[in-house]
């Protein structure tokens, strides 16, 4: 019986393990993140009023990703935004959020979403137009995609460029940090909005991070084996009669 029990309390623990480690590894995959904005802000083709949204990845490509904008319960997708990798020299524990700078009165533009402990964010590609406007506003390059589309398959094959303040168009890898950095520093970006309810920064917004469910699934499993352990001790000994 004691055996038993020490099975039964074994195998909750391996399991939870392994469901939180699926839980996780999902998590991770779509780096589902809730954003909170206390204004308006814009993303490629959209203003997003303010309020509670949930980010998602929806799709990674080599040279590409699609993102996918919902609303605060998920029921409904608002944008579906090609981006690219933007890479930084240090990960953090937190979400950030970085800007592009815009003329006083517009609404904040988001320039890319990094998910906690990744050294790489989704820098938005906008549309060709507004890409130009943004480069000559914020004084920045700006990835551009030079056809309007917005569906995920038609996405994953357009052509982007790099918009520059000049209002040049050049190709992306000569002019953005698409791959891991090595020696130089990551340039700061710009902001001015308070981007949630929680934790904010004057460069990008950092947001906290969903705390992982691991160290509660290890302490059902190691109380499911303690209990199994005072089965043992309370019971009462069997004896045998010899004649």
């Amino acid at each position: 019986m004691f055996n038993k029990a020490i099975r039964i309390g074994l195998a909750v623990s391996l399991v939870g393990f392994a469901a939180a480690s699926t839980a996780q590894a999902a998590q991770t995959r779509d780096n589902k993140t809730v954003l909170t904005f206390s204004q308006p802000v814009e993303i490629p083709g959209h203003v997003l009023p303010a309020g509670t949204y949930v980010f998602r990845l929806a799709d990674s490509l080599s040279d590409r990703h699609i993102v996918q904008v919902f609303n605060a319960d998920e029921s409904t997708i608002i944008a579906t935004i090609l981006a690219i990798n933007n890479y930084r020299l240090t990960a953090t524990d937190k979400t950030v959020i970085s800007f592009n700078e815009v003329p006083r009165g517009s609404p904040e533009t988001i320039r890319a979403w990094f998910y906690p402990g990744n050294n790489f964010g989704q820098e938005f590609v906008y549309p060709r137009r507004r890409a130009l406007e943004l480069a000559v506003a914020s004084k920045a390059i700006v990835p551009a995609v030079t056809v309007d589309v917005d569906a995920i398959e038609a996405l994953k094959t357009a052509p982007i460029v790099a918009v520059t303040p000049e209002q040049r168009e050049v190709p992306v890898a000569a002019a953005i940090q698409t791959t891991p950095l090595t020696t130089a520093s990551s340039s700061a970006q710009p902001s001015g909005l308070q981007a949630s309810a929680q934790q904010t920064g004057s460069q990008a917004r950092q947001l906290p991070s969903t705390a992982s469910v691991l160290p509660l699934i290890a302490l059902l499993g190691f109380a499911s084996i303690a209990a199994a352990f005072g089965l043992m001790a309370f019971r009462k000994p069997a004896y045998t009669s010899i004649r």
